[in-house]
């Protein structure tokens, strides 16, 4: 397989690579989790009607990525590493797959990166070849995938065909005209996409994943456990569980390897994955249990959905409420 790299989006001066120039470069394992950015949407959906598939509280995934760094590979091409613009005016990085979709007419999906984040070798970003030690399978991008940890899944484009560096961002569908972020008062009458940015960090995060709504639990000791993410690399520094509907809240334990705490922002920790959490508590009825989480940067969840609701139902990060009945236990 080759790799187009272009340079600048008059398609200035390209570079063929192959798989094997790929693997030449150093490789990096990253440990990261993608997200939809419909994540938690058919919780939206409940309060108004919102376009996009109804996915509930798993629209995400964790894996050790291993490939080769952007910033080393755009380095072939001549862009310094730590670079905003290149000398021709270049500001970001259009990845082109060889998936064709509806959406863009038949033409290939496609999404960007600024350059800044691109040739930052702190950002992790990753022309990926394996997923968890073994090679990308179809499903997953086979052979060559970006990973853009932190960020919106669809930024994280598999099948990838080329690389250009272009002076404006990606025009392509699904940076311009969709995972955009609009306020409740935005509906399809009056919805205007050019006055919002491309969506980029998914927000802080987290789900109750040991019980679903309508269980029935014998009263007493339950474990309440999930999952906490929160995007652009920051820590989660907190995870705060209710049972009785948030009016008063204890902390969790926060873990990502068994039997080691875990510390926000540590070197020790996986900076792009996500945090599980667990806790014992006492049901003696029927309750509503919530669950919030707190990143490294104060950043917290809000307590509704119909304030951040919005006509893609993206970015659903309100509180996880599931409700629980005591009595015969049916887990």
């Amino acid at each position: 397989m080759a790799l187009f790299l272009w340079w600048m989006i008059l398609k200035e001066n390209p570079k063929e690579l192959f798989m094997n120039d790929i693997r030449m470069l150093p490789k990096y394992n990253v440990t990261a989790t993608l997200q939809c950015a419909g994540n938690r949407r058919t919780a939206m959906s409940k309060v108004r009607k919102v376009k996009g598939v109804g996915w509930d509280i798993s629209t995400l995934g964790n894996a050790v990525w291993g490939g080769a760094k952007l910033a080393d590979v755009l380095e072939l091409v001549g862009v310094s590493k730590f670079s905003y613009c290149t000398q021709k005016g270049g500001k970001h990085v259009e990845f082109v797959s060889v998936d064709k979709c509806e959406e863009e007419k038949g033409g290939p999906y496609k999404a960007s990166i600024p350059l800044i984040q691109a040739s930052n070798p702190e950002a992790d970003v990753l022309l990926a070849y394996e997923m968890n030690g073994e090679p990308l399978n179809r499903d997953h991008g086979y052979p060559l995938r970006v990973i853009v940890p932190g960020v919106i899944g669809a930024r994280s484009v598999k099948w990838l065909d080329s690389i250009s560096i272009n002076a404006e961002e990606c025009q392509g569908f699904f940076m311009q005209k969709d995972y955009k972020m609009f306020p409740p008062s935005v509906d399809w009458s009056n919805i205007d996409w050019s006055a919002r940015r491309p969506q980029m960090d998914f927000p802080i995060q987290c789900a109750i994943c040991s019980l679903e709504d309508v269980d029935h639990i014998k009263p007493g000791k339950v474990t309440v456990s999930g999952y906490a993410v929160a995007g652009g690399g920051r820590g989660i520094e907190r995870v705060d569980i209710s049972v009785d509907g948030g009016k008063n809240w204890i902390e969790a334990t926060r873990y990502q390897k068994i039997g080691v705490p875990y510390v926000a922002d540590s070197l020790s920790s996986y900076k792009w994955a996500w945090v599980f959490f667990e806790i014992t508590v006492d049901i003696l009825r029927n309750t509503e249990i919530v669950a919030k989480a707190v990143d490294s940067a104060a950043n917290v969840q809000p307590e509704k959905v119909e304030e951040i609701w919005n006509v893609r139902g993206i970015l659903n990060n309100s509180w996880h409420r599931v409700q629980v009945g005591v009595g015969r236990s049916s887990i």
